[in-house]
């Protein structure tokens, strides 16, 4: 991180926070001196949350991609019971 706020300092000076985060990024906010949360810039954001590949691609990537697997369904209605 490049710098590092307290949450009141950031809830006072909001504007000058997201302005550093679109100029240098990644901002850290603190509460009693632990980091608690990160502000980023929304691109940034996206690219990080945003999946890189389909669902499907990511199935056909699969090392299992190919193998025959048996999934049909039993015929075996299961036991009797007696009620």
């Amino acid at each position: 991180m490049k710098s590092a706020w307290a949450l009141q300092d950031a809830k006072n000076r909001f504007s000058e926070v997201v302005d550093k985060t679109l100029r240098e990024g990644p901002q850290s906010v603190t509460r009693r001196g632990i980091p608690v949360v990160v502000i980023l810039p929304a691109r940034q954001y996206a690219e990080q949350t945003t999946p890189s590949d389909s669902f499907v691609s990511f199935f056909r990537k699969s090392p299992l991609c190919g193998v025959d697997l048996d999934i049909s369904r039993s015929k075996d209605t299961g036991r009797e019971v007696h009620l």
